[in-house]
């Protein structure tokens, strides 16, 4: 699938609409609304957010970088819509991610997933991520896998 990223705002509502889904989507994979530890991202606090559209211009996926310190960061509301997943958007927003952190001379970034998104947990090994020991707010989550990648 060919997809153009762009940063939006995090306001931007097409992106708000992917973090919906997202919510909703991880709602039910886990079957209750508070599986995530620690603080949501908000606009304060995200560095760049990326939005994925296909060739008609629909959005189908999206990612963004919350800045942890000086030379790192945590991928935050990373999702594809799942007609487009298995196409490509996925490694495509990745990649766009990894490249806005080096713009920003970050060398480090951080994730976390939960235990019920093996396919994340798949995706991400698949792409470079090491699996890492529960860092900030999912030291104590028995939900929480958390991975690094080195840049």
């Amino acid at each position: 699938m060919t997809v153009r990223v762009t940063e939006v705002s995090w306001a931007d509502p097409e992106g708000a609409a992917l973090r919906a889904a997202q919510r909703a989507e991880l709602d039910a994979r886990y079957g209750f609304a508070d599986h995530e530890p620690g603080a949501p991202p908000t606009a304060a606090d995200i560095e760049v957010f990326l939005l994925a559209r296909d060739a008609d211009g629909r959005a189908v996926g999206c990612g963004g970088l919350r800045l942890l310190g000086p030379d790192s960061a945590e991928i935050k509301r990373m999702y594809v819509t799942p007609r487009a997943r298995g196409t490509g958007v996925a490694v495509v927003v990745l990649r766009a991610l990894e490249n806005e952190a080096r713009r920003r001379s970050l060398r480090t970034l951080l994730l976390e997933t939960g235990t019920a998104q093996p396919d994340a947990m798949r995706f991400y090994e698949r792409e470079g991520y090491h699996a890492v020991a529960n860092f900030g707010p999912y030291v104590a989550s028995e939900l929480s896998r958390c991975y690094r990648r080195e840049l």
